[in-house]
């Protein structure tokens, strides 16, 4: 890992981390790189910060450089799930319920989304 920033784990074990090289990179329980979300989505990142998965197992990315999150599903294309509103994304968590629940570093509050 380069730089490696936040954390999760994924459903059924295995964990995903966010690099400040500009990368989110996926390991299995072994703690083998399953994949690279870049190299696996064709997704540029400004500067990667907060992650979590959803019920369903799709991984949610913070993005500070960007201001924006992303959900990367395990198939099909990614999706810019807030695109406004936040102004330096940080850390990220995902309910069982379907909110978001977004650290804005710059306002020092919670945002949440559904």
């Amino acid at each position: 890992l380069q730089g490696p920033r936040y954390i999760s784990p994924v459903p059924g074990g295995g964990f995903v981390v966010s690099e400040e090289c500009g990368d989110v990179k996926v390991f299995m329980s072994s703690h083998k790189l399953l994949c690279s979300l870049s190299s696996k989505y064709g997704h540029q990142f400004g500067n990667p910060a907060g992650v979590c998965v959803d019920t369903e197992g799709s991984i949610l990315v913070a993005d500070e450089q960007r201001r924006t999150v992303h959900l990367f599903p395990e198939h099909g294309a990614p999706v810019c799930l807030v695109s406004t509103g936040l102004r330096r994304p940080a850390g990220m968590a995902c309910s069982s319920s379907g909110h978001l629940f977004v650290a804005d570093a710059v306002e020092n509050c919670v945002k949440v989304f559904k």
